[in-house]
């Protein structure tokens, strides 16, 4: 079978890049990991991607002048990678419109609340400070509005009595490996019966 390849980019551990090559082993998963990318150098997840033969690389955004040089070079190593997806799984930096618009429909990002819910940083605390009873994860296309691109999928999660923001997110994050997964699936097995219509 076909199978996109895919590029995960991270700025940490890359938990949820994790789930993805977890996944992605499968022999009826759609996406095959391409390579993995980090904005830092030292990013932990760089040594588990490399760990399971993962191409492994860094675009240090500090090296470089302004954003648009620094998406220049990642945009050049995700097409030498052969990327057809980008999966941002982590990833600190907010991208510029004109990358945004090069990747239109094939650049994705799991986002920790139900969008449009909670945009931006700090969701856990901010559900609790409203009260919320439930929270949870999209995924999301990434458009040039910060996390406001259309959704593919949700998990939600309920919020408990007592929750802090670390014992929400840690129920989040549990939803998130599991949901990142499927998104990735989502749009590479449409992507391909786009090819073939």
């Amino acid at each position: 079978m076909r199978k996109s390849r895919a590029a995960v980019l991270i700025s940490g551990r890359g938990s949820n890049m994790m789930a993805l090559v977890e996944a992605a082993r499968a022999a009826d998963y759609p996406a095959t990991i391409a390579g993995v990318i980090s904005n830092r150098p030292d990013a932990a997840g760089l040594a588990f991607a490399a760990a399971n033969g993962i191409a492994a690389g860094t675009v240090d955004h500090r090296a470089f002048a302004t954003r648009e040089s620094f998406e220049a070079s990642l945009d050049q190593t995700l097409k030498d990678m052969g990327a057809e997806i980008v999966a941002l799984a982590g990833f600190m930096r907010v991208l510029t419109t004109g990358f945004v618009e090069r990747w239109q429909g094939r650049i994705i990002n799991i986002h920790p609340s139900l969008l449009p819910l909670y945009k931006g940083l700090n969701t856990h605390a901010r559900a609790l400070a409203d009260g919320a009873t439930r929270h949870g994860c999209s995924v999301h296309l990434v458009t040039p509005e910060l996390d406001g691109g259309p959704v593919l999928l949700q998990a939600e999660v309920p919020v408990l009595a007592g929750d802090t923001p670390d014992s929400l997110a840690a129920r989040v994050l549990d939803a998130e490996h599991k949901l990142y997964p499927r998104a990735l699936a989502l749009l590479a097995s449409r992507l391909q019966s786009e090819e073939t219509s």
